[in-house]
């Protein structure tokens, strides 16, 4: 029995769309696949570790605030941990932005992530990015002064590669260069929960794969998530933060290890 025409028309129409919606749901996915991401720059982390003594660790959190962030900053204060918050100002954070005093209060450092954090937006050109970043800056100054924040994140990493769909292959070089011109500050990590992966771990192997990618470093940045789905992060977050005390680090924000590296 052979296959109609029709049936045939139905099944390439059905595969395009397919394929279409996945190229266009990827530029709305808030991190890109593992296989378009280079390895982080871990030079501030290095840098670090040269000039400091002892074990030091900055937690962060992008894509907040969210409905966990709440939940996220009892953690840390029962362990009296500094964190890093990388913020965004997409729809589903608004809700929450009431949060962005309390992280700050918290003794906590507030960076810039992105407004939308929509690669296929935010990456066409360094003038869409940094149109980006004066979007959430405007959005964030009705809660905190933004005059006091310098330090950013980028979407996906320095390093990252799925930027050069839209902007080049050296857009990436030229918003880091821009950066600096402009006064930020800009750090990866060198530790990843992977919390935000297709793979969904549960709390234990997020734990797992921090202590994983911590071992043999003296200064760690670690890169976690701050989002409704990041449930899975909360629960793990009380073992997280007894397993790097008990191993002797200190907690501290990004701007508080850069200040202390630069004063050595």
């Amino acid at each position: 029995m052979g296959v109609s025409v029709k049936t045939v028309r139905w099944c390439l129409a059905a595969l395009l769309l397919l394929c279409l919606a996945a190229f266009f749901l990827a530029d709305y996915m808030p991190h890109p696949a593992q296989e378009e991401t280079a390895v982080p720059d871990d030079r501030l982390a290095v840098q670090a570790a040269a000039a400091l003594d002892g074990r030091y660790v900055c937690l962060t959190f992008d894509d907040g605030p969210s409905e966990n962030t709440a939940a996220i900053l009892d953690a840390l204060a029962r362990y009296q941990a500094p964190a890093t918050f990388f913020v965004t100002a997409q729809p589903i954070n608004e809700p929450y932005f009431d949060q962005l005093p309390l992280i700050q209060a918290g003794g906590h450092q507030i960076a810039l992530h992105s407004a939308s954090h929509r690669y296929a937006d935010i990456y066409k050109s360094p003038t869409d990015f940094w149109l980006d970043i004066k979007q959430l800056r405007q959005t964030l100054s009705a809660w905190v002064d933004v005059e006091q924040i310098h330090w950013l994140r980028f979407p996906g990493g320095s390093t990252n590669t799925v930027s050069h769909r839209y902007g080049g292959k050296d857009i990436m070089k030229k918003l880091v260069e821009e950066a600096e011109e402009k006064g930020y500050h800009w750090i990866d990590w060198n530790v990843c929960a992977e919390d935000a992966t297709s793979a969904h771990p549960n709390a234990a192997a997020i734990l797992q794969n921090i202590q994983q990618d911590a071992t043999g470093k003296r200064v760690c940045v670690v890169l976690m998530h701050d989002t409704a789905a990041a449930g899975q992060t909360v629960q793990a977050l009380p073992d997280i933060l007894a397993w790097f005390s008990e191993q002797g680090y200190q907690f501290c924000t990004v701007e508080q290890m850069y200040t202390m590296t630069k004063e050595e």
